[in-house]
């Protein structure tokens, strides 16, 4: 007798709390309809309200600050797809700063190159030293790659940079002529023939066909990469400083464009090996002075 009131007693509980559920959800469903109601039957506009997003809706504004939508271009490819511009290799500065006017003073600017001249079937050395410039293009196969002996001297250097807290990295060293190509075409189309030879060399001129130039920068500082600002850094001045101790030296001073043919670069060096290197930096000359090419 006991055990069935105790059963008469759980199953009026559970009728109780089934009646309140069912009220429960009644109401939730009467907010719901009038919360829609509000929004104009919008439901896409009630569940952005609730903060909830439906499948076919953008996540996107949940990314931190820190964090990239991988959907959407970078500002390189925006710029790039603006102009029709065809890709960059990663650690290749797209578009470096627009050329300033001539540093030579009054003296007007050509160009430097020898219209009309063909590229060679060997490369051009002087006293045994390899010289790639508007005067003395390379073959269109010469194709090294990197030098060995040039980047374990760049990598003792970066190696000294670290104790004076200069983090060095040579974020373009060897290019090919193919791409050289696509380089130079990048930047005519950008500013224009006669503005893009006085910064990039045209397709068998770069001195980075021969592998022994390289474009030094310091990490996490990229925005003075390829600009001239990296030479009023720090590490910029460390540099400048220190390279002709491991046989590099800066290719295109500042005031030497009339010799050289490229405006100044401070952040292009380029490897000759010691002995070479300090005598340059001491005499305070160009590569072109030193050869007797100029």
């Amino acid at each position: 007798m006991k055990r069935r009131q105790d059963r008469r007693r759980a199953s009026k509980k559970q009728s109780k709390g089934l009646k309140a559920a069912l009220l429960l959800i009644a109401a939730a469903m009467a907010g719901l309809a009038v919360w829609v109601g509000v929004n104009d039957w919008d439901v896409e506009k009630t569940l952005q309200q609730a903060g909830i997003s439906n499948s076919s809706s953008e996540s996107t504004e949940f990314l931190t600050e820190t964090e990239e939508d991988p959907s959407k271009p970078s500002a390189e490819e925006k710029e790039n797809d603006k102009q029709n511009l065809p890709p960059v290799e990663k650690g290749e500065p797209a578009l470096p700063e627009k050329p300033v006017e001539p540093s030579n003073g009054n003296q007007p600017f050509d160009g430097g190159y020898v219209e009309g001249q063909k590229l060679p079937t060997q490369p051009h050395y002087v006293n045994n030293i390899l010289i790639a410039n508007k005067k003395f293009p390379l073959p269109e196969d010469f194709a090294p790659g990197e030098s060995k002996e040039a980047r374990a001297a760049f990598e003792e250097m970066a190696a000294e940079a670290k104790l004076s807290s200069f983090n060095l990295t040579a974020f373009s060293t060897y290019r090919s002529y193919d791409y050289q190509v696509t380089l130079y075409n990048r930047y005519a189309d950008r500013d224009g023939v006669e503005a893009a030879d006085r910064y990039s060399a045209r397709p068998g001129y770069s001195e980075h066909q021969t592998g022994l130039a390289f474009d030094i920068g310091e990490v996490n500082h990229e925005k003075h990469w390829a600009s001239s600002s990296f030479g009023t850094t720090e590490a910029g001045k460390w540099l400048l400083a220190n390279a002709h101790r491991y046989g590099f030296i800066l290719r295109y001073p500042d005031h030497k464009e009339d010799i050289t043919g490229y405006m100044h670069e401070a952040w292009h060096y380029r490897y000759v090996g010691k002995p070479l290197s300090e005598e340059i930096f001491k005499k305070n000359i160009t590569l072109e002075e030193y050869l007797g090419v100029e």
